[in-house]
C-alpha cells in the first residue's frame, strides 16, 4: 500500500513569492469547508507568476451521481475542465504554461492523499509535469502548505516546504 506522502524535511524548501501564495490563501479561506482548487502559471526562470481559480465541481459531480462520485467538495476536488483550458490558453498567450496545480485540504494537513497521486498520475492529466502546492486549512486559517513534485529518477512524488519569497 502506498499511503498519502508527506514533506520531507531533508529537501531544500521550494521558494513560491509570498503574493501568489497569498492569493492561493484567500481562495482556499473563501472556498471553505469545501476544498479550492486553482493552477499556478509561470516560466522557467519565475514558475510561479499567476494565479488562476478554477471551480471544485466536485459537489455537482456529487450530486449528480452519488453512488460514482461519493465524495462531495469537502474531502475532493475535481477541477473545473472550462476553468483549466482557460487558463491554459491565457497562459500560452503570456508565453508561460501551468506549473503547478493547487488545492486546499479542510481540516486536514498538508500532504499529498492517494486520492491526489491517483488524480496526478491519470494518464490524461492534462499537466503531467506540473507541480502540486497543498493548503492546510484549519479553523478557517491556513496552517501549513506543501509542494509535492515527481522526482525525475524515480518518477514517485517528493513533498517539500515552501518558503515565502519577494513578489
Amino acid at each position: 500500500m502506498r499511503g498519502r506522502i508527506e514533506v520531507d524535511a531533508q529537501q531544500p524548501p521550494i521558494p513560491v513569492p509570498t503574493a501568489v501564495l497569498n492569493e492561493v490563501f484567500a481562495h482556499a479561506r473563501e472556498a471553505e469547508p469545501e476544498e479550492c482548487c486553482g493552477l499556478i502559471t509561470g516560466a522557467d526562470d519565475a514558475p510561479y507568476r499567476h494565479v488562476v481559480r478554477c471551480r471544485n465541481d466536485m459537489t455537482l459531480w456529487h450530486q449528480r451521481d452519488p453512488a460514482a462520485h461519493p465524495r462531495d467538495g469537502r474531502d475532493g476536488f475535481y477541477m473545473n475542465e472550462l476553468d483549466y483550458l482557460r487558463a491554459e490558453d491565457e497562459a500560452a498567450a503570456r508565453g508561460e504554461r501551468v506549473t503547478c496545480v493547487y488545492h486546499s485540504h479542510v481540516e486536514a494537513g498538508a500532504y499529498f492523499s492517494e486520492m491526489d497521486q491517483d488524480f496526478a498520475g491519470q494518464p490524461l492529466f492534462p499537466f503531467p509535469d506540473a507541480h502540486h502546492l497543498v493548503v492546510s486549512v484549519v479553523g478557517g486559517k491556513v496552517v501549513d502548505q506543501a509542494i509535492f513534485r515527481r522526482d525525475e529518477q524515480s518518477g514517485r512524488f517528493v513533498g517539500r516546504l515552501v518558503a515565502h519569497g519577494r513578489s
